[in-house]
């Protein structure tokens, strides 16, 4: 029997989240870059590369994927067990590479970038295994990291991708309706967190018929549960009074999309409600500030300010806020644009960034837990349009 290393399974009809227009335009822009940098090749190894430039986003289960761009080709690499998935969901070419012996992966790479030539990688992603690997089979003559130009790129939306980052708002802000109305005493914190990802599921089902579903999720947390932005669902019950953070997150072919609320379960006594009310007031404060030509570093530090003058700095947990895309919980991040100290990123128009202060106060103290509100803007040629509908603050979220 003939074992190939690699062959072609193309069936089906294709579909993508974008027209193949919108994967050309950034694929020019890619090579326009490897141009600049005399890249003969890049290999793209990352989830949110991968999907950013061919619209496939791979499941790994351990095994390697990949995408190839040349000047003339765009060529994912996909294991067999997916069969001609990867292919109906690329744009541009795609090899399925067989596991009859090992690094069949990197022969079908080869059989694209070739061997001694200038090749470009993404260095945040690949390990040090999978570079030895890189450069044993594709003896590179140079190598340069082709991650932070991609990166640059994703940051500056299309008009195609903030069409999508507004369809994922609104399936946010229902994901957030749907918990508020399963939110009662003696709920567990995985109960609401079940109706809020079935509802935006759903509604992402409504909107898109022909995407693939998979990855949203909702942090719902309760009482001590929320002192920390990204910690997980448990069965906690809730009671009357708690404090209840609302973290709903629609995942849309790879692109990411949020609402974060702050809740109470019956009315917040007066400690409580004066540490919601000031990071309310952060919350608006810091959405004034984001305009064209805003500096990264300088708006983290006007909210410093804001904070500090109120006695609350001390109580901030993170940065400010970040970009949407290709992102997730477990890929992805487009970390030159956040709002923090240490970056110093200007703001343009076609950017899409979000407002997230949150103060987190220590069990034990008066107003004990943590507050976090979250809205995604839209920079524009003058100012930022804010895509979130679901309310904030008290007026809404105090519930029963």
């Amino acid at each position: 029997m003939d074992r190939p290393d690699f062959y072609r399974l193309h069936q089906g009809s294709r579909s993508l989240p974008f027209d193949p227009a919108e994967y050309d335009a950034r694929l020019a822009r890619l090579r326009a870059a490897m141009a600049r940098d005399g890249l003969e090749a890049c290999l793209f190894t990352s989830m949110h590369n991968i999907a950013y430039f061919s619209g496939f986003l791979y499941c790994s289960f351990g095994r390697p994927y990949g995408l190839v761009v040349t000047q003339q080709d765009s060529v994912t690499v996909s294991a067999g067990i997916d069969a001609g998935q990867p292919w109906r969901r690329s744009h541009g070419d795609n090899l399925t590479y067989t596991d009859w012996q090992r690094d069949n992966y990197w022969r079908a790479i080869r059989s694209v970038t070739g061997t001694g030539r200038r090749l470009g990688y993404e260095a945040d992603h690949m390990t040090l295994a999978q570079k030895a690997l890189f450069d044993s089979f594709l003896a590179p003559s140079e190598c340069a990291d082709i991650a932070p130009a991609a990166m640059s790129q994703r940051m500056r939306k299309s008009p195609a991708e903030l069409a999508l980052i507004r369809q994922g708002a609104a399936v946010a802000d229902a994901g957030g309706y749907a918990i508020r109305d399963a939110v009662r005493p003696g709920a567990r914190e995985i109960d609401v967190a079940m109706a809020g990802r079935d509802a935006m599921e759903l509604e992402i089902a409504r909107r898109f018929p022909e995407a693939e579903y998979r990855d949203t999720w909702v942090w719902f947390q309760s009482g001590i549960n929320t002192d920390g932005a990204h910690n997980p669902v448990t069965a906690r019950q809730i009671a009357p009074g708690d404090i209840l953070s609302l973290n709903a997150f629609p995942m849309i072919s790879g692109y990411y999309t949020a609402l974060e609320r702050t809740m109470f379960a019956g009315a917040p006594d007066a400690a409580s409600l004066a540490i919601w009310e000031a990071n309310v007031a952060a919350h608006e404060f810091g959405m004034s500030l984001l305009k064209p030509g805003a500096s990264c570093d300088g708006v983290t530090a006007a909210i410093n300010g804001f904070l500090e003058e109120r006695g609350l700095l001390q109580y901030r947990s993170f940065g400010y806020g970040h970009s949407f895309g290709v992102l997730s919980h477990y890929y992805g991040r487009e970390a030159g644009l956040e709002l923090r100290e240490d970056i110093g990123t200007v703001l343009e128009p076609g950017m899409v960034i979000s407002m997230e202060p949150m103060l987190t106060i220590p069990e034990g103290q008066p107003g004990a837990g943590g507050y976090r509100e979250h809205d995604i803007l839209i920079l524009t040629e003058d100012g930022a349009e804010n895509i979130t509908g679901y309310p904030y603050g008290p007026g809404f979220n105090i519930l029963g």
